[in-house]
């Protein structure tokens, strides 16, 4: 699961190798070593530790995008397991860059709708590399229906770079999908709550993303536009994603502290990728005590809630005409 190593990870990379090595030493030798794979093993673990709790913000962005971190359906399959996915937006056609359908969570009917990126090339063109396309969005509103007219609660899992750009995406509408998917989200009268598990990137993730609630992975991040999008429009050049990444404040940390994320999941030492089951684990309880707090709410309050929190977002002072001519 771990074959992609990121830049920052070549020291524990060495560690590792020598502990194999040490270990195929032993083996072949005949000779106890373990007093040293033990140390070896005590220094990759306090290694991992001040790697990963000193990331700068691209090095979160590039967590949140290793190919063996667990997807939408990953997610799903340890939290639901009798999820049932339903298809097409009924207007076009089946967008697999969004899965979603009924499924029981602890106990609890939900509505379970995200972004799906895939595992290898073939499942990569399938789910259009996790770019949504309008049917997309649409599915997941006609969903979002079913789920309001059921009084069941709505958790969307929100890992894209965006919605796809494309011609045909132009052609059928997709800045209007997404913004029919905000009104409608606001009206919903059931808990909506968003869990950011990868990358948030653009109007592909607020798409999905009007909730009561905002949740976000401790590697995952959130912005309007992705780091290389950024660096192409100020600077003309991607290669100065890592620059943009600083300046986006993008990281679980700075949405919560900018309040736009209500609560950081942790993830086991060095990425949700390093144990699925885990990772699993730890979203599952924050989202069980998070529905269990929304769910005692009426659909007036969870509806204007919502409202109040989004009117809430952004920094801005009010200046009298006397104070700007002075």
């Amino acid at each position: 699961m771990f074959e992609t190593t990121l830049d920052f990870e070549a020291p524990m990379t060495e560690l590792r190798k020598k502990i194999e090595e040490l270990q195929k030493f032993s083996i072949s030798s005949g000779i106890d070593v373990s007093s040293e794979i033990a140390a070896l093993k005590t220094k990759l673990d306090e290694t991992a530790a001040d790697i990963y709790s000193n990331l700068t913000p691209w090095q979160k962005v590039q967590i949140s995008r290793h190919p063996a971190r667990p997807y939408t359906l990953d997610y799903i399959a340890r939290l639901c397991p009798d999820f049932m996915e339903l298809s097409g937006d009924r207007r076009f056609s089946d967008d697999k860059a969004i899965v979603g359908g009924p499924a029981t969570f602890r106990g609890r009917k939900i509505m379970v709708i995200g972004t799906q990126k895939g595992r290898d090339m073939k499942e990569n063109v399938s789910r259009n590399f996790g770019w949504p396309q309008p049917e997309g969005y649409r599915k997941a509103l006609r969903l979002m229906r079913l789920a309001n007219q059921a009084q069941i609660p709505i958790v969307t899992f929100i890992d894209t770079p965006g919605a796809y750009p494309g011609v045909g995406s132009e052609e059928r509408h997709i800045a209007e999908a997404i913004a029919v998917n905000l009104r409608e989200m606001f009206n919903l009268t059931v808990p909506v709550i968003c869990v950011i598990v990868g990358e948030g990137g653009s109007g592909g993730a607020i798409g999905l993303g009007v909730g009561n609630r905002i949740l976000i992975m401790e590697n995952a991040y959130y912005s309007v536009i992705t780091p290389e999008g950024c660096a192409a429009i100020l600077w003309k050049d991607r290669k100065y994603a890592a620059k943009a990444a600083d300046a986006l404040q993008l990281t679980a940390a700075k949405l919560k502290e900018l309040g736009i994320a209500d609560a950081i999941i942790p993830e086991p030492v060095g990425g949700a990728h390093r144990d699925h089951d885990k990772a699993a684990e730890m979203l599952g309880n924050e989202l069980a005590g998070q529905l269990d707090e929304l769910c005692k709410q009426s659909g007036e309050e969870l509806k204007a809630g919502r409202y109040e929190k989004f009117r809430a977002f952004g920094c801005f002072e009010d200046v009298s005409s006397a104070g700007v001519e002075s």
